[in-house]
Parts: structure tokens; C-alpha cells; sequence
């Protein structure tokens, strides 16, 4: 069995293969020194046709080890759909991180370049205001140096919302996981204002940094990338450490098999007591209605 290709590919004008699953930026490509290791999990997800790979220029050393792999194996890189992000707010300061991005990436282009960690109502202006990153990230698409656009937030729903709702963007990374779907937001408004406006929907948080992944308690990393797959998303991405996970990742986008509506029951009911404590990546500030 083999990992195939979205299709049709939820970048319309792309002739690059969009697999349902993709190699997240973090797990061991966020480190610094352990180029060997990510390497190796690099090139195992290339050898099992993982179609999409996330990085960030914040990602510590994530783009270098990406680079190093794609100068070594340039035709790989040519098959596959790249993206990264920057987190810089103003015109200036994001177009000097994507040239940073393209040199470490050892690549003259990115597919998809996101804004990245979109968080409140400061960011919403600044970045879309005069001068602002968004200004970088229409010019870079114009120039040819990035294929799509998108913008990425785990923070508030409700400004990634606004986001997606008003500027042109061509993708969202949001977070789906269980505990996201018993405290809406993310997976109801900004899933569909997203749907939409007919833009690529990307899951992350799949694991929760592997804090959610309790095969005691049965709840094992297959489980919760099922069910993220089995929400109305385009693809998810998932950090690896090892090659092994890459497997994993793997076996389960090749088998493609959907929750069953007790099985949901079941996941969802686990995160239930303690789902506010669970979305942790929406900072302090996040109260349930």
C-alpha cells in the first residue's frame, strides 16, 4: 500500500503531490545539533511519500536540517510541497526572513509561506495595517518566490477567524484534536469561515505534543491522527523524533480508516473533564463560555 496523493489537490494550481498526512516542523527537527537524527527522519518520510513538510524560521535549527537534506537530494525536493512561516509583523522584517528561509531551506522557492502565530487584536492590525507583514507575504506571491500564502494561529479562534476571514489568504494551520472539538471555536468558526471562503484547511496540535498520547488509557498516537483526519480538514501534520513515527504517521494515512462513531464517542469523553487544562497552547488567558 502506498500513501497517495490528495486528489484533487487542495492547492488548485499546484502539480506538487499533497499527501493527507504531512511531516510537522517540530518533534526532532526543532533541536539544534541532532543533524543526523532528523536526517534520518527526513529522508524516511520522503522514502514513504510524505508529500508535505512544515518548518519555521523559528523552529531552531528545523530549516537547516531540511536544507542540508534537499542540497544532498535536490530531485526530492523538487517532488514535494514545502512550506514555512515567519513570525515577523512588519513588510521589512518578514521579507528578510524569507530570504533567510529560502538560504537555509537550500531551496529558490517555497510552496506555502505562512503568517505564523497570529494571536490577537495588536497582531491583527499591525500585520494587516500599513507596512505590515501581509504587505511582504502578497508581494512575495506576486514575485514568484512563494507559490501560496496562509497564516497559522493556535492562540484565540475568534482572531484567527477574522483573519482568515479578511485577508487573502490561500491557507489555515489551526489545531484539531479532541479536546478542540468539546471547546468549539477553531474546529466551528474558523472551520467555517475557512470553508467558506473555499481556502486549504491544515490540522496541528494532532498529539498535543505527544502529551495527549496514553496508550495505557488507550489512547495511542493512531487514534488521535484518525480522528483528526476524520474532521473536515484538508491534512494534518504530526512532529516526528524518530523514524518509527514517521511509520506510524504513515501506516495510518495509507489505511485511511475513520473513526467509527463509537470510537469518537469514547475519545472525545476521555478529554472531557479536562479539555481547558488539555488546549494549553491557547495561553492563560482563555476562558470556556
Amino acid at each position: 500500500m502506498a500513501l497517495q496523493p490528495i486528489s484533487p489537490s487542495p492547492f488548485s494550481q499546484c502539480n506538487t503531490p499533497i499527501t493527507r498526512v504531512g511531516l510537522g516542523g517540530e518533534g526532532i527537527l526543532r533541536t539544534q545539533g541532532m543533524g543526523p537524527e532528523a536526517l534520518a527522519v527526513i529522508a524516511r518520510a520522503v522514502d514513504l511519500g510524505i508529500g508535505y513538510y512544515d518548518s519555521a524560521r523559528v523552529y531552531q535549527d528545523s530549516e537547516v536540517y531540511y536544507g542540508e537534506f534537499w542540497g544532498k537530494q535536490p530531485r526530492a525536493r523538487e517532488g514535494i510541497f514545502h512550506t514555512s512561516k515567519s513570525a515577523q509583523r512588519s513588510r521589512e522584517g518578514a521579507l528578510a526572513e524569507l530570504q533567510q528561509s529560502l538560504a537555509r531551506l537550500n531551496t529558490d522557492y517555497l510552496d506555502l509561506w505562512q503568517i505564523h502565530d497570529v494571536r490577537d487584536e495588536r497582531d491583527l492590525a499591525v500585520i494587516g495595517g500599513r507596512g505590515g507583514a501581509l504587505e511582504a507575504f502578497v508581494e512575495a506571491k506576486a514575485m514568484g518566490l512563494v507559490r501560496y500564502i496562509g497564516v497559522t494561529g493556535h492562540h484565540d479562534p475568534e482572531i484567527l477567524t477574522r483573519a482568515v476571514a479578511d485577508w487573502p489568504v490561500d491557507s489555515v494551520l489551526m489545531p484539531v484534536n479532541p479536546a478542540e472539538k468539546i471547546l468549539g471555536g477553531f474546529l466551528t468558526h474558523t472551520l467555517a469561515a475557512a470553508r467558506q471562503k473555499g481556502i486549504v484547511v491544515i490540522g496541528m496540535k494532532v498529539l498535543g505534543g505527544k502529551h495527549y498520547v496514553q496508550p495505557d488509557q488507550g489512547m495511542t498516537a493512531e487514534t488521535l491522527i484518525r480522528f483528526a483526519l476524520a474532521q473536515d480538514v484538508d491534512l494534518v501534520i504530526v512532529g516526528c523524533r524518530t523514524p518509527a513515527e514517521v511509520e506510524t504517521l504513515v501506516a495510518v494515512g495509507e489505511a485511511d480508516t475513520p473513526l467509527s462513531d463509537r470510537e469518537m464517542e469514547a475519545v472525545v469523553a476521555a478529554f472531557e473533564p479536562h479539555a481547558r487544562q488539555l488546549a494549553f497552547y491557547r495561553g492563560s488567558r482563555f476562558q470556556i463560555p
